[in-house]
């Protein structure tokens, strides 16, 4: 199913006639508007088959009279991975990299950082960049939505705890500031335009994606390139971090990372989950 945030941070699923049914009352009355999805989340094992039959009733709204936003809007962890791709690792150093002649540690060293989860926006916002002296790069990556509380689980159990997934841009200044710094500033995790369940994504660990920019391809890669699979991140990080239903995880980007500049379009492409584009405008 796929699920989305819309108007005012209402909750709905995409029904078979295409239209985006209601589910906001599924949740308790005075959940805080941005808490919503956290909430459907944590009540899904017993609301899931009243959500299959209003997807299956029809009858919402047209998705083009709707605001569709961030589909999770307040994670309580938002954990990105670092170098996630060899390839990627490649181009970041080296004679002609990005950061030239360093070494560019990998996830299995470096293992996660932390972003800002103010730096979530959804379809319905902009890629604002600040700093127009600086560079700031695109990187497409498969979001991980976490299903339920998750500690010290391990690599075979770990996708039982996957809620589903979301097309996520990790927008980068480059620079000496620290990763989180540089990937944490407002509107740079872009997610959406939903969450689509993780019963309908047979096999995370071969999903392809895309990422274009102004039409033109920039990067392109399948989740089976990836150093330290989905099922991986999700334990390695579980052995540190209580990870909490709604929890998102970004997990790393592939070759072609490129600057973007105000008046660019992105499009990040997975066709098993969705598709994202923002535009991108300088901040005022």
């Amino acid at each position: 199913m796929k699920l989305f945030v819309y108007d005012a941070q209402r909750l709905g699923v995409e029904a078979t006639d295409a239209t985006i049914v209601d589910l906001t009352d599924l949740v308790p009355l005075h959940t805080e508007p941005k808490e919503r999805m956290n909430a459907l989340i944590r009540a899904w094992d017993s609301v899931r088959d009243e959500v299959a039959r209003r997807s299956a009733r029809g009858g919402g709204a047209v998705r083009s009279t709707v605001t569709v936003r961030a589909p999770q809007p307040q994670p309580r962890n938002l954990i990105a991975a670092p170098i996630n791709y060899h390839k990627h690792q490649q181009e970041m150093g080296g004679g002609s990299g990005v950061y030239r002649d360093r070494p560019i540690l990998d996830v299995t060293v470096r293992i996660g950082f932390f972003k800002a989860v103010t730096s979530i926006v959804g379809p319905d916002a902009c890629i604002q960049l600040p700093m127009p002296d600086r560079r700031f790069d695109h990187e497409a990556e498969v979001g991980v939505i976490i299903g339920k509380e998750t500690r010290g689980v391990s690599e075979a159990e770990a996708l039982d705890h996957v809620f589903g997934f979301t097309p996520l841009l990790d927008i980068t200044l480059r620079g000496e500031e620290d990763r989180s710094w540089r990937k944490s500033m407002d509107t740079f995790t872009p997610i959406g335009p939903h969450i689509i369940t993780a019963d309908e994504v047979p096999d995370p660990a071969n999903l392809d994606f895309w990422l274009t920019v102004n039409g033109q391809v920039r990067q392109k890669a399948n989740t089976s390139q990836l150093i330290w699979s989905i099922a991986r991140l999700v334990s390695e990080y579980s052995q540190v971090v209580t990870l909490q239903p709604g929890d998102i995880i970004a997990t790393g980007t592939p070759e072609g990372v490129g600057q973007i500049v105000p008046g660019d379009s992105v499009t990040l492409t997975i066709p098993a989950v969705g598709e994202l584009t923002m535009p991108v405008v300088s901040r005022a």
